[in-house]
């Protein structure tokens, strides 16, 4: 089964996910990004392994080099040695790949990008949370190759992540 879901930024995606990763009774793995703050502002995002935990910087805006996407700068190194890894690595030791999110600073690193398209040709179960407004081919692939695809808003968001709950669920048994 593989799962997509989009939305406006701020909707609960990475919300979603995580507790969909709490609940299912699959061995899950890949890579959440979440939101660096300081003094209330968003200063930059991080990328988290969900199974080794470890957790690196994606983008800040005081890096001082690498691709500049708005305000901030795209660290590729933790991109690939901990997102891409983290993706990479739930493909060979886990039963649902996660990945979070298939945005424009994502779509930077060229490891990240081939290890997306394999998941989603992969007999793994996926679930993906893409960018509402990339026109990059694999945003496009994701919206049109998943078995399942989802547009989060507020009001529907607790009925998806229990949607989505249940059909994971039902596939582990």
């Amino acid at each position: 089964m593989k799962i997509g879901v989009t939305g406006h930024p701020g909707v609960g995606k990475t919300t979603l996910v995580l507790r969909v990763v709490e609940r299912v009774p699959l061995k899950c793995g890949g890579m959440i990004t979440r939101e660096i703050r300081k003094i209330g502002r968003r200063v930059g995002f991080s990328v988290h392994d969900i199974l080794t935990g470890e957790e690196g910087v994606l983008a800040h805006i005081h890096l001082g080099r690498g691709p500049k996407l708005g305000r901030y700068r795209i660290n590729l190194k933790d991109l690939d040695e901990i997102g891409a890894a983290a993706i990479e690595r739930a493909l060979a030791e886990c039963e649902l790949v996660v990945v979070d999110e298939v945005g424009p600073m994502e779509l930077h690193s060229e490891r990240f990008v081939r290890a997306v398209e394999r998941a989603l040709e992969s007999d793994k179960h996926l679930l993906v949370t893409v960018h509402r407004a990339s026109n990059h081919h694999l945003a496009y692939r994701i919206r049109h190759e998943v078995d399942r695809f989802y547009r989060l808003s507020a009001s529907k968001r607790d009925r998806i992540t229990e949607e989505i709950i249940g059909l994971l669920a039902r596939l582990a048994r």
